[in-house]
């Protein structure tokens, strides 16, 4: 008798019992999955603790395998029991990073499709809660015909039908699963246990990777071996052998020490890898690369060994240009309020928005220094006019209009502004009191998601003089409720429905001809980030009057919008919803014209949606790159006065592209000093 195909299958299984979730919504289609013989799993494990560098080290092992011919598929397992990553708190987990399924995962998923070039598909995330959900529902469908349902066989069966149906999806020659949390971790022993048992049924065709740490104390300033050691002591206690070692630590790791582990842990000392800090995780690949990672991996898993393609020498040529812009660089500000973690800056909760901002910025020739600003330090104090009423300095640096009151002549110093997404009501009224010093003082200013929505807020109030204008969010009795909840969302809401019941995932924007938003698409040719024009669309020169109105797909999360309501009174005082939906009633794009109208401003523009989840290193956003030229426009016209904000700046720095945090559960960060607040 043949199986249910929901048993072999169990996405289909969790679509089916959410029907309510669009999961699936604008998502690609995608051929039925086939069987691919002596396919060949790699196992990504951590030893010592967490945050050394699993998910770039995967993304780094999936980069490399791709550029030698292989079709390579990334699986990220989260072992904690939410069913995704939605409900997490960013300043927590980090980030939650969406996929065009409208899937909420974590931010190693980011990390893949950023180093992979290529969107994932939701068969490319696990974690407990699905995979316990799935075995109870099937338990209530009496699909386990009366049998004691328990963790061993039906749990681990699950884990192991998961990681092969991912395999058959993308029909890939190799799957590179990430296992989260460390090893000893109670949380995921079920997953190595399946890995284990896929390990007994193809033993020639599975490997396993440690990623430990290895420490200096600071009192001894000797790197200390016997962590690692242990590490793959207890993995060899669940019955897993370990084949390959990164070892991550400060400095390279010198040939004793790597005789030290080699005997120690039974494998050659060739396969213990040096993984120290270094500047730039896009070099990590490159470094593996030179360590004979690649052709390690071949061996172990008896693949025969290939060359490294043409792709790969891209990468390079990416990965050097970052390091060749050091010379010149532009200030952007992030104002948001997921930055302090008790006594710590952690920025893991936007690291797609500093990766865009960085992709963005290299492929301007310029080096972004990245400022966290505190939205809360700009609450209740009054803006006392603008540069330009008030006749003020334009020099950077210099001492503006008198009548200027801090903290807002700190942002004089940026080069550009930007207000990420977010949700509730703390720091909303500082962020409010941000964008209007941005406009009025014509420093670039783009807003993202939430960024959008509080930008059309203050234009409703500082601009058409709409008093109490809000968001229903914040203020659900206000007189002017500029931003309102999708009718859709209010049941979902009276409900208590919040897991995943956001307009979540990838979904189509007409832009209209004329305006800036239009003009960076077009002008993005070939590169435009992910955001997939139409197949019948033409690239022209980036002539606003020449290029045609396009139809972009970009990825959303979010429940309120621009209140329709408001709409055109929000078009008559002069804001532009440069991009809405098909049918014309969602606004996608709110921006301000450079010319010819109203209120001109060099680039005040915000998106519902969230660009940064499709921006690549090898092909940046538009929208950002847009954004990152009109800030290099305004520090060539203030005069570059980089190199004396960053000696004002703040000691609390967070090295975003040091590799000593790459790792997804603390982050992939660069140089973030702290805007001083007088």
């Amino acid at each position: 008798m043949k199986k249910k195909v929901a048993v072999r299958h169990p996405v289909k299984t969790i679509r089916k019992s959410q029907p309510s979730r669009p999961l699936r919504r604008a998502a690609p289609e995608r051929e039925q999955p086939s069987a691919k013989s002596h396919h060949k799993y790699i196992f990504v494990i951590g030893g010592v603790m967490s945050g050394v560098g699993k998910g770039i080290a995967s993304s780094s092992i999936g980069t490399l395998l791709s550029a030698k011919g292989f079709k390579v598929n990334l699986v990220k397992v989260d072992p904690y029991l939410n069913v995704d990553a939605g409900t997490m708190n960013p300043t927590e987990h980090g980030e939650v990073f969406v996929l065009n399924s409208g899937l909420e995962t974590d931010q190693d998923m980011g990390n893949y499709e950023r180093f992979l070039g290529r969107d994932l598909y939701p068969d490319d995330y696990v974690t407990s809660g699905m995979v316990y959900k799935t075995v109870i529902e099937r338990e209530r469908a009496l699909e386990y015909g009366g049998k004691c349902v328990e963790a061993v066989p039906h749990i681990r069966d699950e884990i192991v039908s998961r990681f092969e149906h991912s395999a058959k999806v993308h029909k890939s020659d190799i799957s590179i699963i990430e296992i989260g949390g460390t090893v000893g971790d109670y949380q995921n022993i079920m997953f190595i246990e399946a890995a284990r048992v896929l390990k007994i049924h193809h033993p020639h065709d599975v490997a396993f990777i440690m990623v430990s740490y290895l420490p200096i104390p600071g009192t001894l300033g000797e790197m200390k071996t016997r962590p690692t050691q242990h590490a793959v002591y207890n993995l060899a206690s669940y019955g897993v052998t370990t084949d390959i070692i990164i070892a991550r630590a400060s400095i390279p790791l010198d040939n004793r020490r790597k005789e030290k582990i080699a005997t120690a842990c039974n494998i050659p000392a060739n396969r213990v890898i040096s993984a120290p800090d270094i500047k730039s995780i896009y070099d990590v690949p490159i470094n593996f690369k030179h360590d004979h990672l690649g052709e390690i991996i071949l061996e172990t898993l008896n693949l025969p060994a290939r060359k490294t393609g043409e792709a790969f020498v891209e990468w390079m040529k990416m990965a050097n240009g970052i390091k060749n812009h050091d010379k010149h660089t532009v200030n952007i500000a992030i104002v948001g309020k997921y930055f302090n973690t008790g006594d710590f800056i952690l920025s893991d909760s936007y690291i797609s928005v500093l990766e865009a901002i960085k992709f963005s910025a290299y492929a301007n020739g310029v080096k972004p220094i990245i400022h966290t600003v505190n939205a809360r330090d700009f609450e209740g104090k009054e803006l006392g006019g603008s540069r330009k009423e008030q006749g003020g300095s334009k020099v950077r640096g210099g001492s503006p209009s008198s009548l200027l009151h801090a903290p807002y002549s700190s942002l004089d110093a940026m080069d550009g502004i930007i207000v990420p997404g977010g949700f509730g009501e703390s720091g909303i009224e500082g962020k409010l009191n941000v964008i209007r010093y941005a406009r009025e003082n014509n420093i670039p200013y783009f807003g993202l998601c939430y960024g959008m929505q509080l930008m059309t807020i203050e234009y409703a109030r500082n601009v058409l003089g709409l008093k109490g204008a809000h968001t229903a969010e914040i203020d659900p009795k206000s007189p002017h409720l500029v931003i309102d909840i999708m009718p859709d969302q209010k049941k979902k809401i009276a409900e208590g429905n919040y897991g995943g019941s956001m307009r979540l995932g990838r979904y189509p924007a007409k832009l209209s001809k004329g305006t800036i938003a239009n003009e960076a698409y077009c002008s993005a040719r070939s590169q435009i980030a992910g955001s997939r024009l139409q197949k019948d669309s033409k690239f022209q020169a980036p002539n606003t009057k020449q290029a045609p109105a396009q139809t972009i797909f970009e990825r959303h999360r979010h429940r309120y919008e621009v209140n329709p309501k408001y709409i055109q009174q929000l078009e008559d005082g002069g804001l532009i919803f440069s991009g809405k939906s098909p049918d014309g009633t969602l606004m996608e794009i709110a921006e301000l014209p450079r010319t010819g109208g109203k209120n001109n401003h060099p680039f005040f523009l915000g998106t519902q949606f969230h660009p940064e989840f499709l921006a690549r290193p090898l092909s940046p956003h538009p929208l950002f790159t847009e954004f990152m030229k009109s800030a290099k426009e305004r520090n060539k016209e203030l005069g570059d006065r980089s190199q004396e904000l960053e000696g004002r700046s703040s000691e609390k720095l967070i090295q975003t592209e040091a590799l000593s945090v790459i790792d997804s559960d603390h982050g992939d960060l660069e140089d973030i000093p702290e805007l001083k607040i007088q």
